[in-house]
């Protein structure tokens, strides 16, 4: 495509759409055409580029969205709702880190992969899309090996453990054959007797200012491999967001994975 791909960003006042919107004035690959904050929220109709341009301006809906090749998503639940809505009716791409969603929106956007492109990721660091595909191979390749996760993140964080830690178990478990809601093990405490065969168990570390962190330590008799990631600026999450847009606009209906980026990516 000899033209920059036609980008919105959902969620665009947050600290994730922030972010992007730093990145994207650097990034030939792309032209913002719309941004969306929430109804109420003190930047709508305000400039998205005060004092470089006052054409674009943040809005709260799709209702006056220019046509688009693809939409980065990074809001609330609600917010999504409306972003896929409008993303199925023009068949728009859509790429969403948004976490904390019920049932009907899950089972929505599962639909909505019959009728365009989706990329959902807990975490877009390619760094841990990596780490990821490494995790899986080992855990098959070392089936008999004791698996643990351990995450670190800022004390500011509200949930435990982690989105990512608990991808990187789905990924382990069924590369096992087994899923995660069988095989996790979230805390110990007191006499809690020998470990569980095949169990995957999960250690949390809070404070301070970290980013992030993961490690997965398969151990074995006599030995260990640890496999890790390490986040020193927030800003890979949205250079990977901004990688898998790239990427996926002009792809056919489907749900797709980090995955499938990482080799166009690196």
């Amino acid at each position: 495509m000899t033209r920059p791909l036609r980008l919105a960003i959902s969620g665009a006042s947050g600290r994730m759409g922030g972010t992007l919107l730093g990145l994207l004035g650097g990034d030939a690959r792309f032209e913002l055409v719309h941004a969306v904050v929430a109804a109420g929220s003190a930047h709508d109709g305000l400039p998205v580029f005060a004092g470089l341009t006052d054409a674009l301006r943040y809005a709260h809906d799709w209702s006056d969205a220019p046509p688009l090749d693809v939409v980065v998503d990074f809001s609330a639940p609600t917010a999504l709702g409306a972003t896929l809505d409008h993303c199925l009716a023009h068949g728009v791409a859509l790429i969403s880190g948004t976490t904390g969603l019920d049932a009907s929106l899950e089972s929505r956007l599962a639909a909505a992969g019959d009728r365009i492109a989706v990329l959902r990721a807990a975490n877009f660091s390619l760094g841990v899309a990596v780490l990821s595909r490494l995790l899986r191979q080992a855990a098959a390749a070392l089936p008999d090996w004791d698996l643990e996760i351990v995450e670190a993140h800022h004390g500011r964080k509200q949930d435990a453990p982690s989105g990512t830690a608990l991808a990187l178990g789905r990924v382990a478990a069924a590369a096992r054959n087994t899923t995660l809601e069988e095989t996790a093990v979230y805390s110990r405490e007191g006499r809690t007797g020998e470990r569980a065969e095949g169990s995957i168990g999960f250690a949390v570390v809070r404070g301070g200012d970290i980013v992030g962190e993961h490690t997965a330590m398969l151990i074995g008799p006599g030995e260990r491999l640890e496999l890790g990631h390490r986040a020193t600026d927030r800003s890979i999450f949205a250079r990977g967001a901004l990688h898998a847009a790239y990427w996926i606009a002009g792809k056919g209906p489907g749900h797709w994975q980090l995955d499938d980026v990482i080799g166009a990516a690196l």
